[in-house]
């Protein structure tokens, strides 16, 4: 194929057929998805191990690849969990009549034409389907050559059930992995609305930068958690290790642990057998490296300046000791890709402090920044974690695949 363009254009034209649908027609398809999911799953666990097969076990990428039942299972979950929210659309935001007689209303509508760009997660294919669908929105989605196959088998699910309510497929669009169409989606102003990128910071780089299409950022997740001179060590502890144990290679894993001199002899040899489990290698500043190998942990590195503001993706992470809470902040504020940043600390005053003044799209008191999250946050699912301000931030799921018009209803008015 020459071009795209036919295709977006397809999406284009036929994307008010999904804007007609009735609130119980959407929930009705996405029930009807979930079971379809199920009930074939292992045509796309089959897709799926295509995929992983190709690519290397030591990738970091490879768990947000991989699918199996359980993950099946908890897509079927969100489908439905979507299918049960509030539709977003059709809402009275506003209403008042003017002096002249004129009927002024504002109401929400779906944003249109919905194009995201995203790497090795099969998982973004069923979660945006769901929440265009949902909100009425076409979309057109740009998955990497290492999720091709699944992407193929869960798209190939979803026509089947969109042919079933007799919707045209071109409303849920899946597009070539030919690197060489991106450029043209990004210029595509004409029949898509808005631009999602999810992925490396790379990624969302190259997109803010080429696209002449409106762009929501969900970007990298550098996730400090900071252990004040107050905090309950052992908590703190068992927080820091989930955050960096539980699932690595997601964006609101935990990246660097800050923690005060004070406590920082106390409280990192209380981390080394949870991370020696997993083998993290820690990159640790001059103070916290000394603690660490007098506490034998074999994983220690000595940081450099490049071990901070970085987004690991595995078993990796970095330590900076600081003097207080105001240098803690600082060094938060100079690395943060403001995304999740958490404390542990008992002094509550502190916490609050903490709270307000970090800029983050989810700030954490005595809790892991691992639950910055659309489902876990009662959203259903998301798109991705969005780290800017206009428009949409944090869990960018249903309610913000919205716009807003106005109505205005007269009789022969004029001005």
């Amino acid at each position: 194929m020459p071009s795209i363009v036919p295709l977006l254009q397809k999406t284009y034209e036929h994307s008010p057929e999904m804007q007609r649908l009735a609130s119980e027609q959407k929930k009705q398809i996405l029930f009807h998805l979930a079971d379809q999911l199920e009930h074939q799953s292992e045509m796309v666990l089959k897709a799926n191990e295509r995929d992983l097969q190709n690519m290397s076990p030591d990738n970091p990428k490879r768990d947000r690849l991989l699918l199996n039942k359980e993950r099946i299972a908890n897509l079927a979950t969100s489908l439905r969990e979507v299918a049960n929210l509030e539709d977003p659309t059709r809402k009275l935001l506003s209403e008042t009549v003017l002096d002249n007689g004129l009927k002024v209303q504002k109401i929400s509508v779906p944003l249109g034409v919905v194009g995201i760009i995203y790497e090795a997660r099969p998982n973004v294919t069923i979660d945006v389907a769901a929440l265009c669908i949902r909100s009425g929105n076409a979309c057109v989605l740009r998955g990497g050559t290492d999720a091709e196959h699944s992407n193929i088998a869960l798209v190939k699910l979803i026509h089947e059930v969109l042919e079933e309510y007799s919707l045209s497929t071109d409303l849920v669009q899946l597009l070539p992995v030919d690197r060489a169409f991106v450029m043209e989606l990004l210029q595509a102003n004409k029949y898509v609305d808005i631009i999602i990128p999810r992925g490396s910071q790379g990624l969302i780089d190259f997109v803010r930068t080429n696209s002449k299409v409106p762009t929501i950022e969900t970007g990298a997740g550098v996730c400090h958690t900071y252990v004040h001179g107050s905090a309950d060590l052992e908590k703190a502890a068992k927080v820091v290790v989930n955050a960096k144990v539980s699932r690595p290679s997601v964006c609101n894993s935990l990246d660097t642990i800050v923690v005060d001199e004070s406590v920082a002899a106390e409280f990192l040899p209380k981390i080394v057998d949870g991370m020696a489990e997993y083998g993290v290698g820690i990159y640790a500043d001059e103070p916290s490296k000394a603690i660490l190998d007098a506490a034998q942990y074999e994983y220690s590195h000595a940081a450099k300046e490049d071990s901070f503001g970085q987004e690991y993706l595995s078993f990796r992470c970095s330590v900076k000791t600081v003097k207080d809470y105001d240098e803690a902040v600082a060094h938060i504020r100079k690395y943060s890709s403001r995304h999740s940043e958490a404390i542990m600390a008992e002094n509550q005053e502190v916490c609050e402090q903490f709270l307000a003044e970090i800029d983050a799209a989810a700030v954490y008191a005595n809790a892991s920044t691992r639950f910055t999250d659309g489902g876990v946050f009662g959203l259903g699912a998301e798109i991705g974690i969005s780290t800017q301000k206009l428009h949409a931030r944090g869990p960018f799921a249903l309610e913000k695949l919205t716009t807003e018009k106005w109505i205005v209803r007269g009789e022969g008015q004029t001005r």
